[in-house]
């Protein structure tokens, strides 16, 4: 399927605006006191493009950003983090709107959620030890409320963006 020039500037803007997000993500300390945790803005970005231009795409932007943010600003274990939580993220995000079940605000916080299912699962791997499994609840609150917050703003971008692409 062959991208039209109008769908294809509207992805350049969206990966550079995901891209933005994380930088801005980057230069905002918060600090709850577990390693990592964050807002996850750059996913308004990822859930809007789920819901304007489709899942393949969406997927595509969400890998794009994830290794320009990490060759950016990151390191290697920084991206692989990332991306293992973006791919979970993504894959179940897809399958929840799928089933037509959960609103923007559901898909959203099933996003935020998993993307933290995502990266315990590379740290248990990597650091090899199973007791960061004792992290999962707390990520888990958190994934929900960043869910709660980039769903309702993606919700609200959503209404007023009307993107038609021929």
């Amino acid at each position: 399927m062959k991208m039209n020039t109008r769908k294809t500037a509207y992805l350049g803007l969206l990966i550079a605006l995901a891209f933005v997000l994380s930088y801005v993500e980057v230069l905002l300390p918060l600090n709850i006191g577990i390693p990592g945790a964050k807002v996850g803005l750059a996913n308004i970005v990822i859930v809007v493009a789920l819901y304007t231009i489709g899942g393949k795409n969406a997927g595509m932007l969400s890998l794009v950003r994830v290794i320009l943010v990490g060759l950016t600003f990151g390191n290697f274990a920084m991206m692989l983090y990332s991306l293992a939580g973006a791919v979970l993220s993504f894959v179940m995000m897809y399958v929840a709107k799928r089933t037509k079940k959960l609103s923007i605000t559901g898909v959203s916080v099933v996003g935020g959620v998993f993307h933290n299912v995502g990266q315990i699962i590379v740290a248990i791997f990597v650091l090899e030890t199973s007791q960061l499994v004792y992290y999962l609840p707390f990520l888990i609150i958190i994934g929900t409320i960043s869910g709660v917050v980039i769903g309702i703003l993606s919700g609200m971008i959503c209404r007023r963006v009307k993107v038609a692409f021929a």
